[in-house]
């Protein structure tokens, strides 16, 4: 298994923090939030590799930070070519082209490099590897039904089934959001290209996990414990000060 982290967004809401420094490197509790990840991942059995896809814009800050880190699996960081907001590939092109430059054939868990959270990830591979052939996706319950205009909502059946996914919704029964976190075993990574063949945009997994509902059966796993989402300066401070690994 390979473990890729999406780090090649602009952060334009989180501006002027971010306008010359990643998301992901922004320090909270003294060390930047990529780095926490990377504590939660690092010694996890059975990954070959962990690979940082980011912009040119950031991409020596990234080699700089990765220079640094002390990890037991290899950490490569590499470039998706863009300079802006205006030619970014998005998530799902960012996955898809990873896969692409480093002929990625394997399992992959996709994090996004903006994730903070202090649960233990290992049950939920082992949820996701005891379903072969599928896709399995990280949620987690945010309680309050008007925050769920923020995320991508998800539906469960009794079975742990995806049944529903919708896009940052008005209103949803459901209070389960994505936390980008994905597992994608090997036989379903074919579908990335067919996806990008028949899409104009490709920035959101939440709009892709709503196409491959429509090819596959996709699981939900519900993490436990604290889980923030650096969106805007707000939610960056309120895990500066309340985040407690």
């Amino acid at each position: 298994m390979k473990i890729i982290i999406l780090a090649a967004g602009y952060a334009t809401r989180l501006y002027p923090l971010t306008k010359h420094w990643p998301k992901p490197l922004l320090l909270v509790k003294e060390k930047p939030i990529l780095s926490h990840t990377l504590a939660r991942i690092s010694r996890l059995k059975g990954v070959s590799e962990i690979v940082v896809i980011t912009n040119d814009k950031f991409f020596p800050d990234f080699q700089e930070w990765a220079a640094q880190v002390n990890c037991d699996t290899p950490v490569t960081v590499i470039t998706d070519g863009t300079t802006s907001e205006q030619d970014r590939l998005g998530s799902i092109g960012d996955t898809y082209y990873a896969l692409k430059k480093l002929s990625i054939d394997e399992d992959i868990m996709v994090i996004g490099g903006d994730n903070l959270f202090t649960f233990d990830i290992r049950p939920f591979i082992v949820f996701a590897q005891k379903r072969p052939r599928l896709v399995s996706v990280g949620l987690y319950d945010i309680r309050d039904p008007m925050l769920i205009r923020r995320y991508g909502v998800a539906t469960l059946n009794d079975d742990g089934k995806i049944t529903d996914f919708q896009e940052k919704p008005e209103q949803s029964e459901s209070t389960l959001i994505s936390t980008c976190i994905y597992y994608f075993s090997r036989a379903s990574l074919p579908l990335f290209a067919e996806y990008i063949g028949h899409k104009d945009s490709h920035d959101t997994t939440g709009d892709y996990i709503k196409w491959l509902l429509k090819k596959t059966t996709v699981w939900g796993y519900e993490f436990r414990g604290e889980w923030y989402d650096i969106g805007d300066i707000i939610t960056f401070y309120h895990a500066s000060v309340t985040f407690n690994e």
